[in-house]
This record gives C-alpha cells, sequence and structure tokens, in this order.
C-alpha cells in the first residue's frame, strides 16, 4: 500500500495531527476529511448508512472515531478501529498534507463556503459548556506548542469575525478553526481531486440533490444501490432526520454544548451571514478568498459542482 508521508504537524486545542502515526490502514477505509462545519457529521453519517446498508440511527462518535482528536488517549480510538469488523469511517479535520495518504484508503472532502462556515462555527463556539472549555484550556497549557488556554469569543459576532479572519503567523492561535485552517484544508484536497481515491463533495450539492449526492458517494465507495432500502437510507440521511436523531447520534452532545445535538446540527442552512456581516466584512474574506484559493478553487467553495462543474475535470 503506498503511501505519502505528513509534510506538517498541526496542534491545536482539539487535535493533534502526530496521532495519525498510530493510524493501521485497512483497504477500503473511509476518512471523512473536512474544515470545521462544513458536513462533516453530515457525510460521515451518509457513509455510515451505506456501509450499514441500513437507516437504524447509531452513536456516530463511536461508530467513526475522529482519530486526531485531543478529548480520547490515542490508543483508545486505535483499539476502536481495530476491534471494527466492518468497512470502516473516520473523521478529521486535518489538511491532506498533514496526514499519511495511503493509495488504497478512500478520501471524501466536503467544501463549503468559508462565510456559511463561520457562521456554523461561531454557533458552534458560542455554546461551548465551560466543562468544554476547560478541558481545552488544560491541553492548551499542557502543549509547549500551544502554551495558553483556549480563546474565548467576544460576544459581538462581528468581532469574532475578525478573529476568524486573523492572518500571518498569529492566526494559529487566534482560533482552534480560523480562516487560515480553514482555507489550508481546501487547498490541501484541491490539489489532490484528481486521484482516484479522492472524491470531492460540496454542501451546497448535498443540499441541493441529496439523492444523487449519495448515489455520487455510493459509486465512489464501490457500495451498489439496493433499490429496495434506497429511500430509507436518503431519507435518515437527510438533517432534519438526524437532528430528530441527535440523541442517539450525538450522545455525548450535552457534555460539550448548551442544547447539546440540538446545537450541534443548528439550522444547516447557508447565507444567514448576509443579515450578520456588513459590506466591509463580506469584501474583506473576497479579498482574502481572491489571496488564498486559485480562480477555479474559489468558484469551486462558492458554488459546488452545480456552479463550478466537476472538479476532477477542472484546471486551475
Amino acid at each position: 500500500m503506498s503511501v505519502r508521508a505528513p509534510t506538517k504537524t498541526i496542534r491545536s486545542w482539539t487535535t493533534d495531527t502526530r496521532r495519525w502515526a498510530a493510524y493501521k490502514p485497512r483497504p477500503g477505509d473511509i476518512i471523512v476529511a473536512t474544515p470545521a462545519k462544513c458536513g462533516t457529521t453530515w457525510t460521515i453519517q451518509i457513509a455510515n448508512l451505506l456501509v450499514e446498508q441500513s437507516p437504524e440511527p447509531k452513536p456516530i462518535w463511536s461508530l467513526s472515531p475522529w482519530l486526531d482528536v485531543r478529548d480520547y488517549p490515542v490508543e483508545e480510538l486505535v483499539a476502536n478501529l481495530e476491534g471494527q469488523t466492518r468497512r470502516r469511517v473516520i473523521k478529521t479535520h486535518t489538511p491532506s498534507d498533514a496526514m499519511p495518504f495511503f493509495d488504497e484508503v478512500r478520501y471524501i472532502h466536503v467544501a463549503r463556503g468559508g462565510l456559511d462556515a463561520f457562521m456554523s462555527w461561531h454557533n458552534h463556539v458560542a455554546n461551548y459548556r465551560p466543562a468544554a472549555l476547560a478541558f481545552m484550556d488544560a491541553v492548551g497549557m499542557s502543549d509547549e506548542a500551544i502554551a495558553r488556554p483556549h480563546p474565548r469569543m467576544p460576544d459581538d459576532i462581528r468581532e469574532f469575525f475578525q478573529v476568524w479572519m486573523t492572518e500571518g503567523p498569529e492566526a494559529r492561535l487566534a482560533d482552534d478553526m480560523p480562516a487560515a485552517r480553514y482555507f489550508d484544508i481546501e487547498r490541501s484536497f484541491w490539489s489532490d481531486r484528481k486521484r482516484p481515491n479522492v472524491l470531492l463533495v460540496h454542501y451546497n450539492d448535498l443540499k441541493a440533490d441529496l439523492d444523487g449526492e449519495m448515489r455520487r458517494i455510493s459509486d465512489f465507495l464501490d457500495i451498489p444501490v439496493n433499490e429496495a432500502i434506497w429511500p430509507g437510507l436518503v431519507s435518515a440521511a437527510h438533517i432534519d432526520a438526524m437532528r430528530d436523531a441527535g440523541g442517539t447520534l450525538m450522545p455525548r452532545g450535552n457534555e460539550v454544548w448548551a442544547d447539546g445535538a440540538k446545537t450541534f446540527f443548528n439550522k444547516g442552512t447557508n447565507e444567514r451571514w448576509r443579515s450578520v456581516l456588513t459590506e466591509a466584512d463580506i469584501a474583506l474574506y473576497e479579498d482574502r478568498l481572491a489571496r488564498e484559493a486559485s480562480s477555479a478553487l474559489a468558484a469551486w467553495l462558492a458554488g459546488g459542482r452545480r456552479g463550478a462543474g466537476d472538479p476532477r475535470r477542472t484546471e486551475d
């Protein structure tokens, strides 16, 4: 099994990519890799529904561990994976060049417009429970590469937007998932988009045609579509269905966020930023996008396949 070694390490209050050294791949493993709040859990649920061939809700965090998260000892997460006899689905928010890359593993990357991701990230961070923040404080203080508590979010969302948009060396410690990491992840998978074991999916396309995108993912994973049970799988993958089953899908949600899974799944809508950010804020993001991404990647982030075409056929 060929491997491309990581070329960098990322350490934050929630993740440490050095943990990937403990990963023992199996042919057919499925890694879902996205920036935060871009459809990660949604796509993991889709992958699990396809693997399980059942609409029955099951705990996502235990079924599909987040390998580089710092909430659990890495040995515990690896033991979980090693004990699974089914086809494995793994979560990460890591760029493709910060983890080992195996030819016989399937990688699904999910993109979303940066401003939409920011709005969902704001809701995510604003609702952390004190115990979750205290845990991340301790992580940060114990890691010499961070050496500080987790940043507290300003009360004003526009102030937080300025923090999220921090550039330069300070960006890494301005926030746990700043715009700098968002663009880093997007660029990495855009560079790998033409590899046969990489599939790029977009949040907007999932919303516009869930059935069609699930068929596309099923084809990529070499999982035949069973038309007899297919409608039930698609129904179970709808955001509303996931929100209704939130207590089962995310049983630890109440430990991390106020209102638990209800907060985590939140609205699932786009363009909420239009009523929050100013024209100057939006222009700031658009200027950053033009500097951080090629024109083709920028078009993809904004519009998905319906707006920018198939990424594999797109030239930079």
